[in-house]
């Protein structure tokens, strides 16, 4: 019996030495799992991009829809939505696409500026939304 207890005390002495030794080297283990979110990070640019091209195609959709059906009050209700969706992508369609960057903002100016003025001409805003849709679908393809 006294042979027992004397190795089951070395046995634990032995184990807390273990649990002890080994903290440290768990601590550097758990450090690369951190570097698998930052890898995750880095894709998110491109799906944010591809969600607010699609936000910026839906709003030109329904503004178009508006402005097809002659009611300018509706189509200047939605397109009031795109400068804050274009604020969230623009940055990255600057970046791959300066000319098209500019198109959109061109078009951006003369749908606002045609929505504000007390007759709308229906058919300059098509022609601006039309094109403002093709170039954000040119972007989202590129």
């Amino acid at each position: 019996m006294k042979h027992f207890q004397l190795i089951s005390s070395v046995a634990g002495i032995s184990l807390l030495a273990l649990v002890g030794c080994t903290s440290p080297e768990q601590a550097t283990i758990q450090t690369p799992p951190s570097v698998t979110p930052n890898a995750s990070v880095a894709s998110a640019p491109t799906t944010t991009s591809t969600i607010g091209n699609n936000s910026l195609l839906t709003i030109v959709s329904k503004t178009k829809t508006a402005v097809t059906s002659g009611d300018f009050v509706q189509a200047k209700k939605e397109f009031d939505k795109f400068e804050d969706a274009w604020k969230e992508v623009e940055d990255g369609i600057k970046a791959k696409s300066r000319n098209n960057y500019e198109t959109i903002e061109t078009n951006l100016d003369e749908v606002t500026g045609e929505l504000k003025a007390s007759k709308p001409q229906k058919e300059k805003l098509m022609t601006a939304l039309q094109s403002l849709e093709k170039t954000i679908t040119a972007v989202s393809k590129s």
